[in-house]
């Protein structure tokens, strides 16, 4: 038998199923039969709170702890791009709040909200050093050399600043010798200014420091510090001299410093020696700075005490000029040999008329030995010193000093190997012998027994003493 449905009857069911789903679950089986006849709808099923839908559908739990965090690494490859940590922020500094500003009705107390702050203490400037003009001095000392001539006669400058009646006269020039003619001819160079300037009564010369290279020999090039090398370097020397000597102007050859570089140095020194015998030789005055640029050991220094005796910084970074208290330390040496010359280098006066009144003490003829001071001239600076010697009264000889007497070289003759007796036996030399009255010398050289304790001596154990 076939049971056939209507279409009214299949649109009843299905909206059946749209509109009361839970009566349709529970008529298709979703339940169970009732006791009492009826039909028991199950409850609806709930989602979890914990979950969340997917796109794909499904339901997925979260897991129950938090991930833990990668930890930083501490390696990466070269080619690996390193994270970079911002940087943390800079604390703000706290700035307290202006001070609350008052009025209590005076016109004084009205101050504008601005602090008001203590105007500092301005210090004067120091006022400039005062230095000699010198508009006509009468004595020029003339510098010729090299670039090293150039920091010797800024030193120079320096020293005779306050003199101004000393003027010194920078001829220098940098990158020139002797070797080179090319550059410049000094010889002929200081020939010129000599006989242009009749006013310079001392030369200081200061030049080598570039002459480690080949002299030109004619058509041939010689090595330098080669015996033919030396040879024509002396002659260059003594031509530079010439000038001087034939004018009869004093000449001080200023030597060469040590260098840092060692190899330089080496020659440097050589060319000092060459250059010390030829100005000796000469007639000139060669001053010798070696030992006030190097330390104990005899090396290259660029620090070391200055003429005030403080540790100063000497050379300059390229290891061969100088500083400025390095220029006024290598115009120290040559200082001192210029006013020595100044002091024996006095101008020859004609001898002193009879009448003239001449100092005690002083020969008659010798400058300055007159009392008024007519022979004495305002830059000799020895005659006007032996003037106010002569002036001074001699000091007195301490009176009550006995005299000493005179110790004999030698003593008597005394014969070692025989005695010399008098004519009764008994020794020239030795004294009688005093009896031994007490004894002791036999209690205590002959028996050991120990001396009777005297009261104060050393032995004397007594207490209390005495």
């Amino acid at each position: 038998m076939t049971r056939s449905f209507s279409p009214l009857s299949l649109a009843a069911v299905l909206a059946l199923m749209v509109l009361a789903p839970g009566e349709a679950a529970a008529q298709w089986g979703d339940g169970y039969s009732d006791p009492r006849g009826g039909y028991y709808q199950a409850p609806p099923r709930r989602r979890p709170r914990d979950a969340y839908y997917r796109d794909d559908g499904a339901y997925n739990r979260p897991p129950r702890y938090a991930p833990q965090p990668e930890p930083q690494r501490q390696f990466y490859w070269p080619w690996e791009d390193r994270p970079q940590q911002a940087a943390p922020q800079p604390e703000r500094a706290y700035r307290p709040p202006p001070p609350r500003q008052r009025n209590y009705g005076n016109a004084d107390s009205q101050r504008s909200p601005s602090v008001q702050r203590r105007p500092q203490r301005v210090r004067p400037p120091e006022p400039p050093k005062a230095v000699a003009a010198k508009t006509d001095p009468s004595v020029q000392i003339a510098v010729f050399g090299d670039s090293l001539a150039d920091h010797l006669a800024k030193g120079l400058d320096d020293a005779f600043e306050d003199n101004s009646d000393i003027a010194v006269v920078d001829r220098a020039k940098g990158d020139s010798g002797l070797v080179r003619k090319d550059v410049v001819d000094w010889p002929k160079v200081a020939d010129d200014y000599l006989t242009a300037n009749p006013k310079v009564r001392y030369g200081l010369v200061m030049v080598g420091a570039n002459d480690r290279q080949p002299i030109k020999d004619g058509d041939t090039t010689v090595d330098p510090l080669t015996d033919r090398w030396k040879e024509l370097y002396r002659a260059r020397v003594e031509a530079l001299v010439k000038p001087f000597t034939d004018r009869k102007i004093p000449l001080i050859w200023v030597g060469l410093p040590p260098m840092q570089s060692q190899s330089l140095t080496r020659d440097l020194e050589a060319i000092n020696d060459m250059v010390r015998e030829t100005v000796t030789k000469a007639g000139g005055t060669y001053v010798d700075i070696w030992p006030g640029f190097v330390d104990d050991r005899d090396r290259y220094t660029a620090s070391g005490p200055d003429p005030e005796g403080q540790i100063a910084k000497l050379r300059t970074s390229d290891g061969v000029h100088f500083t400025k208290a390095g220029n006024r330390k290598l115009a120290h040496f040559a200082d001192v040999e210029l006013k020595r010359l100044m002091g024996t280098a006095a101008p020859s006066l004609p001898e002193q008329p009879a009448t003239a009144a001449v100092a005690p003490g002083v020969p008659a003829g010798v400058p300055g030995a007159s009392l008024d001071g007519g022979d004495a001239q305002p830059g000799d600076t020895a005659a006007i010193d032996r003037q106010i010697t002569a002036m001074l009264p001699s000091l007195p000889e301490p009176a009550g000093i006995p005299a000493l007497p005179v110790k004999p070289a030698a003593g008597p003759v005394v014969p070692l190997l025989r005695n010399e007796t008098s004519p009764g036996g008994a020794l020239l030399s030795g004294r009688p012998q005093e009896g031994d009255s007490m004894g002791t010398v036999e209690r205590t050289l002959q028996r050991g027994n120990a001396p009777a304790p005297q009261p104060g001596r050393a032995d004397d154990f007594r207490w209390p003493p005495g």
